[in-house]
């Protein structure tokens, strides 16, 4: 509904566009250079926001992240039925949102983390489409600690294991990785 409300907004600024284009010269009363003002500069800027939040809001959709054939794995790792494996546990279990289980597990807390996690998927949308994906695919750096903790840190069964408290000093501080416990994840051979 969005989508089709974006295209018609455009189809409108576009035609407005080439009415006055043919007048411009001509406009002479306020109300027309008003028009001209709203056709030229302001729907554009209004299609162009509505456009950024429509794509905003589809790139966190984990249907989004596994529509590549590198990413369908990876997809597939979220519904094998392993209570080992992180991703399935959370995944089937609703620990998180389903749609956006991808962006939520893949995104650092705070602003900074938002914006490094569009880069990054507009990196590897790039990539797709431009470049060459490999063959094996591996995480940007380390997985930080503080993707977890923006859940598990309040979370009850987090706080009374005992190996998360003899450690949670070095877990807060990042010093010790989630993963160096908890199996790297989407790995569907194992």
């Amino acid at each position: 509904m969005v989508f089709w409300a974006l295209v018609i907004g455009a189809a409108v600024a576009v035609a407005l566009l080439v009415i006055l284009r043919l007048r411009i010269r001509s406009l002479a009363t306020r109300s027309e250079r008003a028009l001209a003002f709203l056709a030229m500069g302001v729907v554009p800027c209004l299609w162009l926001l509505g456009m950024l939040g429509y794509t905003d809001h589809a790139m966190k959709k984990a249907s989004f992240c596994v529509r590549c054939h590198e990413m369908q794995s990876y997809g597939e790792s979220l519904l094998v039925d392993d209570d080992e494996s992180l991703p399935a546990v959370h995944y089937r279990d609703g620990l998180v949102d389903r749609k956006k289980a991808c962006y939520a597990c893949h995104t650092r807390p705070g602003l900074g983390g938002i914006i490094e996690a569009k880069l990054k998927g507009l990196h590897d949308v790039k990539v797709h489409y431009f470049g060459e994906a490999p063959d094996t695919l591996t995480i940007h750096g380390e997985y930080p600690t503080s993707i977890c903790l923006k859940c598990h840190r309040e979370a009850a069964s987090f706080q009374a294991g005992t190996m998360h408290q003899a450690m949670m000093d070095e877990i807060l501080t990042g010093e010790t990785s989630c993963l160096d416990c908890h199996d790297v994840a989407h790995e569907l051979e194992d």
